[in-house]
């Protein structure tokens, strides 16, 4: 019997895929044509860690593709997707800035765009079966699109692991730039840098970070001597990195070299994925790590205590939607409003001390504080009624009181 994913795969003219270049999508494009495909286009998405889409427009053409696109979104992608986030401070399970998660919903609008475009029948991508990608995405064009059907050959054809994969891509005379004993499984973006599988499957094992790491800087072998950055925020995105105004993607760049050079932003993290597993990553994000930290010591003095302590709640809340891959959904649209509405007074500037892989407040100057120091100081004041207190505390523990008094009652009784 013929496999549903088969018969779709023969009955479309056009095949739009998401291309890397990496093993999954180099082995795709000839085995697409192999099982049917009468067109495949490769699409691109640029996030700012394209380094030569000449080159990987010849390698896509060279494995059976009829067309190429390499889409440059990064400057979308940092202004409308992870300064979302960050705004939000979302940390998946507290620690993960969700580099590789915000990354997926613009990769598949991008996707729906050319497909829409090409008028093509279907959308594959290279997403195995174990992990969330493959969820953000589909997600994110049904939403976007309805009408368009995806495939994820990972979950249907005979191919069963890298090793297999590797060997396909041998006897089909495919490229690869691939060590098996020394690649880990990487995606990047200017937002962050993962790396998973190898030594790293196992928890036990610590993380050679020598060998791991591609933008930071063992903190052990970090320059010696501490930096101070500046970085100017207007109602809570980043505009401004050491007095230059910037616009957001070259703001990040710079940082993360920056961050990089001082051994800022590494995660060493177990995480619980959607399918039901927990899974091993190493993250390197700089720039998200120094912005997070700032960004938190601004609002820490800019918002209302009670909106402050909600949307902290709420941080992990919309980080597991995003992670989720419910980007494009009525309840993070409305958690965006709510989260906009705690940014008007997040405006100022945050000096943060970096040194050896550890970052401290050197400074914050908010535009319009909500630290006063006349009502905070130890010393004497003129502002703040000590004796006012008493009368709060009666009140405000009042209910306590209540309580403890019917309890101890009971008991005697």
């Amino acid at each position: 019997m013929i496999n549903n994913e088969y018969e779709i795969l023969n009955q479309a003219k056009k095949v739009v895929l998401a291309y890397s270049g990496g093993l999954d999508t180099s082995v795709m494009v000839t085995w697409l044509k192999e099982n049917g495909a009468k067109e495949v286009i490769c699409v691109s998405v640029d996030l700012g860690q394209v380094k030569n889409p000449d080159a990987l427009e010849k390698k896509a053409l060279k494995s059976g593709a009829s067309k190429f696109y390499n889409v440059n979104v990064e400057d979308e992608f940092i202004d409308d997707y992870a300064f979302k986030t960050l705004k939000a401070g979302a940390k998946y399970e507290n620690v993960y800035l969700l580099g590789t998660a915000i990354a997926r919903p613009l990769i598949a609008k991008v996707l729906v765009d050319v497909a829409e475009k090409e008028k093509a029948d279907l959308i594959v991508h290279g997403c195995t079966g174990k992990g969330n990608d493959q969820i953000r995405f589909e997600l994110s064009i049904m939403t976007i699109n309805p009408q368009i059907n995806v495939l994820a050959p990972w979950r249907f054809w005979d191919i069963k692991g890298c090793s297999q994969e590797e060997k396909y891509a041998k006897d089909h005379g495919i490229e690869l730039k691939v060590t098996k004993d020394e690649d880990y499984s990487m995606d990047e973006n200017i937002w962050h840098l993962s790396h998973e599988g190898l030594d790293l499957e196992n928890p036990e094992n610590p993380a050679n970070l020598e060998k791991i790491l591609y933008w930071v800087t063992p903190a052990e072998k970090a320059v010696d001597e501490a930096e101070i950055v500046e970085i100017e925020f207007e109602k809570g995105k980043p505009i401004a990195l050491n007095g230059e105004k910037l616009k957001g993607s070259t703001l990040v760049k710079k940082l993360n070299k920056i961050g990089g050079k001082h051994g800022i932003g590494v995660d060493d993290m177990v995480e619980s994925r959607m399918v039901g597993m927990k899974s091993r990553g190493v993250y390197e994000n700089p720039a998200a790590s120094i912005l997070y930290f700032a960004h938190e010591k601004l609002e820490s003095v800019t918002i209302h205590p009670d909106a402050l302590q909600y949307k902290q709640k709420m941080a992990l809340d919309y980080a597991k939607l995003v992670y989720a891959g419910k980007w494009i959904t009525p309840l993070k649209e409305a958690m965006d409003d709510f989260i906009e509405k705690t940014q008007e007074n997040v405006s100022g500037k945050v000096k943060v001390k970096l040194y050896k892989g550890s970052m401290q407040p050197a400074g914050i100057y908010a535009t319009n504080s909500l630290y006063l120091e006349e009502y905070a100081t130890f010393e004497e004041d003129d502002v703040y009624k000590q004796s006012d207190a008493t009368g709060f505390i009666n009140l405000f523990g009042l209910s306590s009181k209540i309580y403890a008094k019917a309890i101890k009652e009971g008991e005697n009784k």
